[in-house]
């Protein structure tokens, strides 16, 4: 049947003679081409046949320019039908509006079919009737969720955040957080047991491990777009207790990248990792200072991982040794630090405030919600603000932060308020300068339910070498 059309095509080319038959050839290229402007003319504004020195009579298949990876016309011919004219043929050529281009309104300004703009984190099209088409993502800073909060008696304010603006739900939940949930194993953990008599353990109303500790409490760290809360909430727990344990002798500031990019067994890097993992490669490979092994957020991909720049080796007695210089050429001081194993503490308020009061700040997993993102100040309670939109503006995830302190407020009506001082690492410009402070006592965000308290591995070797080497650096 293929063969019987192809003979019947190429008799009737015979009979037509040569110009026809080049005509109908190039009239039925023209007529099939694809259309330039589907959903509108892109380009309204340029200048096509007003470049090539004018437009051509009846029809010409010579009269194009260039347009986009295509070519447009600029004979009469092409009026025929929109599918290949060049944007500017109807005014230059014709001296009329184009045919059905779309125009869409924005703060004053006009736009065409075709063309775009983000609202947030949403792409918004101009369609072919005037009206914009915009995708319905759930975005992280919501200004009616922030207006909401503002205007509710919630006992916190919220802000926009520039460095959170224009990112989807999904995307801040899959970049800015990034613990997994500890297995059923790991939730199994046992307790450590604490005696407290009620009598004598009087805990105080307010209690803050940076005023305990001067200068051995490190300031929060801001993890960016990679979803490694496992290594930046495990490095700030051990690089605090470290210094309160070495009292002073060693104030290490450890190094979040080191975690990331080396401990990578059944962990995600910045996809997402386990704090048991982390602690595990503290304990068993140690890890060095930031100063040596410096933050690098992903440039393409918030995924990607650097490689492994930091290996170590066993010097006796449990002690490690780097085997690598730093990546950092201008810091050579490539001490590895170690913590024993992490122990689980009680859910129960009290013992976390003893343990942090005697100890220093902890390691505590929550889960984050859509509003937690746009927190600014206050005693933060996960609120009810997103209960009557679609579920996609109803998330959460995993997170993991440092808990150093406690303290109480009172509410309008004289009710106290009982808050946990934490830790973020979203950077200082986030929350109470990098802080929050969130309700205690109840578990608010699952925070008591997993809780870890580790010690360094330290002897008085340690401490007395690098009191010198401490005091080397700063003559």
């Amino acid at each position: 049947m293929r063969l019987v059309l192809l003979a019947a095509v190429v008799l009737l080319m015979l009979v037509e003679d040569g110009s026809g038959e080049r005509t109908l050839s190039r009239r039925t290229r023209r007529e099939l081409a694809s259309p330039l402007h589907v959903g509108g003319i892109r380009d309204p504004f340029g200048s096509y046949c007003q470049r090539r020195g004018g437009c051509c009579p009846g029809r010409d298949d010579q009269c194009t320019v260039p347009y986009l990876d295509t070519i447009c016309y600029c004979d009469l011919f092409c009026n025929r039908t929109v599918s290949d004219c060049c944007p500017d043929f109807w005014g230059h050529c014709l001296g009329i509006q184009p045919p059905f281009i779309g125009v869409c309104e924005r703060n004053g300004n006009r736009f065409f079919t075709g063309q775009t703009y983000k609202e947030n984190c949403n792409l918004c099209t101009c369609g072919t009737t005037g009206r914009w088409e915009c995708e319905q993502n759930a975005c992280l800073m919501e200004a009616d969720i922030i207006n909401n909060v503002n205007r509710g008696n919630y006992g916190w304010k919220a802000a926009n955040y520039s460095q959170l603006y224009g990112m989807t739900l999904d995307e801040g939940i899959r970049f800015r957080l990034g613990t997994q949930r500890p297995s059923r194993t790991i939730m199994n953990m046992n307790e450590i047991q604490m005696n407290m008599d009620p009598q004598s353990e009087r805990l105080p109303l307010y209690f803050n491990s940076v005023e305990k500790w001067p200068g051995k409490i490190h300031e929060p760290l801001d993890q960016g777009n990679c979803a490694a809360s496992w290594a930046f909430s495990t490095a700030a727990v051990a690089s605090d207790r470290i210094s309160i344990q070495s009292m002073g002798h060693m104030t290490p500031q450890l190094s979040p990248q080191n975690l990331i990019a080396c401990d990578t067994r059944n962990q995600g890097g910045c996809a997402g990792g386990r704090v048991d993992g982390a602690w595990w490669y503290l304990r068993r490979r140690g890890v060095v200072t930031e100063d040596c092994y410096p933050y690098q957020p992903p440039q393409q991909t918030p995924a990607e991982v650097g490689r492994c720049m930091m290996q170590s080796r066993s010097v006796g007695r449990g002690k490690r040794q780097a085997t690598q210089r730093c990546p950092n050429s201008y810091n050579h001081h490539n001490d590895i630090y170690q913590s024993t194993p992490p122990y689980r503490l009680s859910s129960d308020e009290k013992e976390i405030m003893k343990e942090i009061m005697d100890n220093g700040p902890v390691q505590a997993i929550m889960e984050v919600h859509e509003d937690f993102f746009v927190y600014k100040s206050g005693i933060y309670k996960h609120t009810d603000v997103s209960f009557t939109k679609p579920s996609q503006y109803r998330k959460h995830g995993t997170h993991s932060v440092r808990i150093l302190g406690w303290g109480e407020d009172r509410d309008f009506n004289g009710t106290p308020r009982k808050y946990w001082i934490a830790a973020n690492s979203w950077g200082k410009n986030w929350g109470e300068n990098g802080y929050f402070r969130i309700a205690r006592g109840d578990n608010e965000c699952e925070i008591e339910t997993f809780v870890i308290g580790v010690w360094g591995r330290i002897t008085m070797e340690d401490m007395q070498s690098h009191h010198h080497h401490h005091r080397r650096r700063h003559i």
